[in-house]
């Protein structure tokens, strides 16, 4: 029976509007409230996307990993639920839970049965609400952390991504690792999760999307029955952050044939009026496709790397803008004299006529693709709300990026791009390149 109902929940799945399908209506509960739905009763199934702004930003000083562990074992029993019960019962109910941290956001993701819809909020509910936190969960999920911590400390490509964090961020959370230290980790008690829980899962911070089966009344009731009782207010949300990073060099040794570099400035926000052109520019530049100057300079004309990218990394709390690329210890120095070489002619000269066609292509070609499930599209539509941005979007995407001009981009690139302050940080035995002081 569990089999052939996770058989129907995966047909479901890949049954799924496009894009143009997507109405978006709003609906408020009588608790106060707001959820985005999108309408599909095509097939009984339905995904529901819950966010709460600030995520593991919220830590209380000196409790580094506690809203992470807390949010790994939101599903590890609840109510009178250990945590096999309560897998057993995600389990028979074809009912798929899941919760991820990030920095800025706690998500909760949520797919059911039309049949199955009251039961399965139950249990997410009691998830939610009732968490059970026991000492052999905590003691588990802690075990396996600590593993994943000791995992990413003989990985280059997560010390790069540490190493960059603490020159970017400085003292703002977002400098050190969500999952926190061993020794963070080892002296966090129930209570600190319990505390946790309190600081990240309140009212004043929800955004609510929906999709498939399901009325604006149906959500209605279903929202207030499943967070009305949340504690109205959380933790305060922390500053900005200063990001202001030096130009230059940073080497971590490491003893690998390779060496793993993450290049980056300061950024923009994706409020801004040139948040689209700095999108172009980017699709350009480095954008992940073959076409990218990157990669046709770094990797198609010298062979000096199977992959080179750029892109926008926005944050809630601030702003960089990133790159990474990976060479062989003797031709890293080489692929890093390149890639500011091509920084520096795209903020001088901007980009081709043809160049921004292109990407114009890419970007609006490109776009329906992502609403390829129920599932994508509540987290679409939620993702919209945390930006402020319109109900209306999702049909005038495609025109703003379609209103980009040349002109545009010409005058981003030479106000975002800064090829003098790119900071590189490298972890490998690069030939050649030594850690420049800071500024």
């Amino acid at each position: 029976m569990i089999r052939f109902a996770l058989t129907v929940l995966t047909s479901i799945l890949l049954a799924l509007p496009a894009a143009a399908a997507v109405d978006i209506k709003e609906v408020k509960s009588p608790g106060g409230l707001t959820a985005w739905l999108v309408e599909d009763h095509s097939i009984p199934f339905a995904a529901l996307e819950i966010r709460f702004r600030g995520g593991a930003s919220l830590e209380a000083e000196d409790k580094r990993g506690a809203i992470a562990l807390m949010t790994y074992l939101l599903d590890e029993g609840a109510a009178d639920m250990d945590a096999r019960a309560f897998t057993r019962a995600s389990e028979s109910l074809a009912t798929s839970i899941g919760f991820d941290i990030s920095d800025d956001e706690l998500s909760v993701s949520a797919r059911f049965l039309t049949e199955n819809r009251e039961a399965s909020v139950a249990l997410l509910r009691a998830a939610l609400l009732e968490p059970r936190f026991d000492q052999d969960a905590i003691d588990r999920v802690r075990a396996q952390v600590v593993a994943g911590i000791k995992s990413d400390s003989k990985d280059p490509n997560a010390i790069a991504r540490r190493t960059m964090d603490q020159i970017v961020w400085g003292d703002h959370p977002y400098a050190t690792s969500l999952d926190g230290t061993e020794e963070s980790l080892a002296a966090l008690t129930r209570e600190d999760l319990v505390a946790a829980h309190a600081a990240v899962l309140a009212r004043d911070r929800i955004y609510i999307g929906a999709v498939g089966d399901i009325t604006p009344e149906e959500l209605s009731e279903l929202i207030d029955g499943l967070l009305g009782d949340l504690p109205e207010t959380g933790a305060p949300m922390p500053p900005r952050a200063e990001v202001d990073i030096p130009g230059g060099v940073t080497v971590v040794p490491f003893e690998t044939p390779q060496s793993v570099a993450l290049f980056g400035h300061a950024g923009i926000a994706q409020s801004d009026p040139d948040y689209f052109t700095a999108a172009v520019l980017n699709q350009v530049l480095g954008g992940g496709s073959f076409e990218s100057r990157l990669m046709t300079e770094v990797r198609e004309k010298r062979g000096l790397t199977y992959g080179v990218y750029s892109y926008l990394a926005p944050r809630d709390l601030g702003e960089v803008y990133m790159g990474s690329v990976s060479s062989a210890n003797d031709r890293i120095a080489e692929a890093i004299e390149v890639i500011r070489s091509e920084w520096k002619r795209a903020a001088e000269e901007g980009v081709s006529q043809k160049e921004l066609e292109d990407a114009k292509t890419f970007m609006t070609g490109a776009y329906p693709l992502r609403f390829d499930g129920n599932g994508r599209i509540a987290r679409i539509i939620v993702g919209m709300q945390m930006l402020g941005l319109p109900i209306d979007y999702i049909p005038t995407r495609n025109d703003k990026v379609e209103a980009v001009t040349l002109e545009d981009v010409k005058r981003v690139a030479g106000e975002l791009l800064d090829p003098e302050g790119l900071h590189f940080v490298i972890v490998g035995q690069p030939e050649g390149i030594e850690s420049t002081p800071a500024n």
